[in-house]
């Protein structure tokens, strides 16, 4: 099994320890990992913004970077669905789509790829887990509240493998935060407040920390807790299933 690591832009810059917990916790899962030197922006901003036409070179250099692995693990699932839904290229569009096949989300793979049964992991605290949108109605990592059906997380049912750690139940599970990409540039006192609201949950109930697998969405809400000088603290899932 060829796995590479796909490694999102604000990862990269801002929370370069989220991607090495994330070589490590596929790394002790007994994977052998590449990382591709040269993979850049995967095009999301653009697109979000309404510039999809302009994101073509990122496509080529996806594709060049990328389209050798079986499997491509990425710790975002907004990264991810983005490549899932929008990698094209005229000239090879027979490799866009194969690829498109083989991009996963990090718990995505975990869960229904590797199947993992348990993790050596421990990490004695109250967490609550935000879902991110693009992870829950795009990848459908866990189920969307509204539907009356079976629910199911594939990152809470991760965390239950966690020593010592506690999930806090939440009154509104799968609330956005927010965030959005660029919607928190063009409608900053909507996205704050948003933001605001989600943070009163997880506080309400008690939580140390907030999870979930898009640091975006979790940078959104830790600029919102250093205003509020709160003690809670954000951590992405990767770094709490590679924590010891």
């Amino acid at each position: 099994m060829k796995v590479a690591l796909f490694v999102p832009c604000y990862v990269d810059q801002f929370y370069p320890q989220v991607a090495v917990a994330t070589l490590e916790v596929l790394e002790k899962a007994g994977v052998e990992v590449a990382y591709p030197l040269n993979q850049t922006c995967c095009g999301q901003p653009m697109a979000n913004s309404g510039y999809e036409h302009l994101t073509h070179g990122c496509n080529q250099l996806f594709i060049k970077n990328f389209e050798a692995y079986d499997y491509i693990v990425c710790p975002s699932g907004s990264c991810t669905l983005h490549i899932k839904d929008h990698l094209h290229d005229p000239q090879q569009e027979e490799k866009a789509q194969e690829i498109r096949k083989r991009v996963y989300e990090l718990t995505e793979f975990l869960t229904d790829v590797l199947k993992i049964a348990s993790i050596k992991a421990r990490f004695p605290h109250r967490v609550g887990v935000h879902q991110s949108c693009h992870g829950q109605r795009g990848l459908k990592l866990s189920q969307m509240s509204e539907l009356v059906a079976e629910p199911f997380s594939k990152p809470g049912k991760l965390l239950q493998m966690v020593e010592g750690l506690e999930l806090v139940e939440l009154d509104r599970v799968d609330e956005c935060c927010g965030f959005g990409g660029t919607f928190c540039v063009a409608e900053e006192a909507v996205s704050v407040k948003m933001g605001k609201d989600r943070i009163a949950d997880h506080l309400k109930h008690g939580a140390e920390f907030i999870t979930g697998g898009d640091m975006s969405c979790l940078m959104h809400l830790e600029g919102i807790l250093k205003r509020q000088k709160s003690p809670v603290q954000v951590k992405h899932i990767a770094e709490i299933l590679n924590s010891q």
